[in-house]
C-alpha cells in the first residue's frame, strides 16, 4: 500500500471523487458560485485565482459554477446541496435577507459569503467596507473643491448597494452638501449603456463636477463620455472609483481610486470555508 501510494504521489494521481465520497462521506470539492457579470470580470478573476491558490496543497478542489441573470439564484445552491456535489459553497452578491444563506444555515451546510447578510454574525464572510468607501470618496472629492457630486450605485437590493446608500447619507451629513445618486443606471450595466447614459447626462448637467463610480469598466465608460462631451478629467470634473487589479491609472492617471484587496478576500474565504467544513462548531 505504501509503495502504491508513493507511485500515485509521483505521477500526480487524483483519487476518484465518487470513490472518496463513498469512503469518507465527502467530495473534497468546494463550489464557488458566481454571477456572470461582464463589468466585474477582473474582480471575479482575482477572487477565483486567490481561492484556488489558497486551496493548493489541501485535499480540496475548486469547482466554479456560473449563475446567469435569468436564473433563480437558489437553483445552483440547491443542486450542490441536494446532490452532494461539494463539501462547501462560497457565494457573493449577497442580499441582507439572502434566501441562499438562510437555506444553507437551516441545513447546516458549510458555506462562506463574499458580502454580508443580516445573519453574518453567525456565518463566515468577507466584505469590503462599502459604507466607508463612499464616505472616503465623497470627502476626497470635496477636498478637491467639488461641490456638485453624483454617485452611480450598484444594482438595488444587494447588501453592498444598501451599505453604499447608508454611506451616501452619512457623507451628506458629514460634508453639508447634497450628493445625488443617479437614476436609471447602475454600475453593473453594460459599458455601452453606461457610456450612452453618461454622455447624455453630462451634456445637460454641466454643473456636475465630481462623480463616484463603483466598478472599473463603468469608470472607463464615464471617462470616455466626459471626453466626448468636451470636458477635461481632473480640471472640469473628477472621478473616484475602486479597482481590484491596478490598471485604471494606466488608462487615465487623473482617476482617483481606492484598491479593493480581492486577493485577501479570496484567501480569507478559502480559509473560512475549510474551517467551516472541518470544524463546523468553531466560531465563524
Amino acid at each position: 500500500k505504501v509503495k502504491v501510494r508513493k507511485i500515485a504521489d509521483d505521477i500526480g494521481y487524483v483519487p476518484n471523487r465518487a470513490g472518496v465520497r463513498l469512503r469518507t462521506g465527502r467530495t473534497n470539492v468546494i463550489s464557488l458560485i458566481l454571477p456572470v457579470e461582464t463589468n466585474m470580470m477582473n474582480h471575479q478573476a482575482r477572487l477565483q485565482t486567490t481561492i484556488a491558490q489558497e486551496l493548493r496543497g489541501t485535499q480540496f478542489h475548486l469547482n466554479i459554477t456560473p449563475l446567469f441573470d435569468d436564473e433563480d439564484p437558489m437553483k445552483p445552491v440547491r443542486n450542490v446541496v441536494e446532490n452532494g456535489l461539494a463539501d462547501g459553497i462560497i457565494i457573493n452578491s449577497t442580499r441582507a435577507d439572502d434566501e441562499r444563506v438562510r437555506y444553507m444555515m437551516d441545513r447546516k451546510f458549510p458555506f462562506a459569503t463574499h458580502g454580508r447578510t443580516q445573519w453574518c454574525q453567525d456565518h463566515p464572510y468577507f466584505d469590503f467596507d462599502n459604507f466607508a468607501f463612499v464616505r472616503l470618496a465623497a470627502r476626497h472629492l470635496y477636498d478637491l473643491g467639488r461641490r456638485h457630486i453624483k454617485i452611480m450605485l450598484p444594482p438595488p437590493g444587494l447588501n453592498y448597494s444598501d451599505e453604499m446608500t447608508r454611506g451616501l447619507d452619512q457623507a451628506q451629513r458629514d460634508l453639508g452638501i447634497p450628493i445625488q445618486a443617479v437614476a436609471d443606471v447602475h454600475g453593473d450595466m453594460s459599458a455601452d449603456d453606461i457610456g450612452a447614459w453618461a454622455y447624455d447626462f453630462l451634456k445637460t448637467r454641466t454643473a456636475t463636477d465630481g462623480i463616484i463610480v463603483t466598478s472599473p469598466i463603468a469608470s472607463m465608460s464615464v471617462v470616455d463620455a466626459v471626453e466626448r462631451v468636451g470636458l477635461t478629467l481632473g480640471r472640469d470634473i473628477d472621478l473616484f472609483t475602486r479597482e481590484a487589479i491596478p490598471f485604471l491609472k494606466l488608462f487615465r492617471p487623473q482617476i482617483h481610486l481606492i484598491r479593493e484587496d480581492v486577493g485577501w478576500a479570496g484567501t480569507h474565504l478559502a480559509r473560512a470555508i475549510i474551517q467551516a467544513i472541518r470544524n463546523p462548531d468553531a466560531p465563524p
